[in-house]
């Protein structure tokens, strides 16, 4: 994956029924080199709430903890921050592809 000065972090984070939390991220690389406050636009206006989404359907690591009871957990994870670093892409993908697939995903939802 590429190496660049502009990747940028996705950070999120699940929030159990009692508020205990475990957190994630996630590293695009961003050769389009897209402003974060652009990227940010576009990802809270695709998430449900502005803040929610599942990430399984995003392809990304599902966080939630070992005792997950069903009756009161959920699949949701919450964004946190989008952040531009040095850090080597976790991920395959772009940004744009990420955001792309983020529009899909919202679009099936709103089919729903």
């Amino acid at each position: 994956m590429k190496d660049s000065n502009t990747n940028i972090k996705f950070s999120y984070l699940y929030r159990d029924a009692g508020n205990y939390k475990i957190f994630g991220e996630v590293i695009f690389n961003n050769p389009e080199n897209l402003s974060i406050e652009k990227i940010e636009n576009e990802v809270k206006n695709n998430l449900i709430d502005r803040a929610y989404f599942v990430p399984l359907a995003l392809e990304i690591p599902v966080l939630v903890f070992d005792d997950y009871d069903k009756e009161l957990d959920h699949d949701w994870n919450e964004f946190e921050i989008l952040e531009i670093t040095k850090e080597k892409a976790t991920d395959k993908r772009s940004m744009i592809e990420f955001i792309n697939q983020l529009k899909r995903q919202a679009c099936k939802l709103r089919v729903l």
